[in-house]
């Protein structure tokens, strides 16, 4: 299954807003249990949208260079 671009792009936003209010009501809340939950959550939120965004932004730089090798060396061979 193959999520439509924008919603794909989006996904690391989302995940972090959503930490940073997870985060948000964990703090106002000060409650034992309901504070713990929502300040866990956050914090996986928050890792989750930070590791896929530093994902893609690895992967799209080494393609980038891979296609420019590529155009390297087909020029060289020419």
């Amino acid at each position: 299954m193959r999520l439509a671009n924008p919603i794909y792009e989006s996904l690391p936003v989302v995940y972090l807003l959503t930490g940073i209010l997870l985060l948000a009501g964990s703090y106002r809340l000060h409650s034992g249990v309901w504070s713990l939950l929502l300040l866990l959550a956050g914090t996986v939120a928050l890792i989750a949208g930070i590791a896929v965004w530093l994902r893609r932004r690895d992967f799209r730089a080494a393609e980038a260079e891979y296609w420019s090798r590529e155009d390297r060396d087909d020029d060289a061979l020419r």
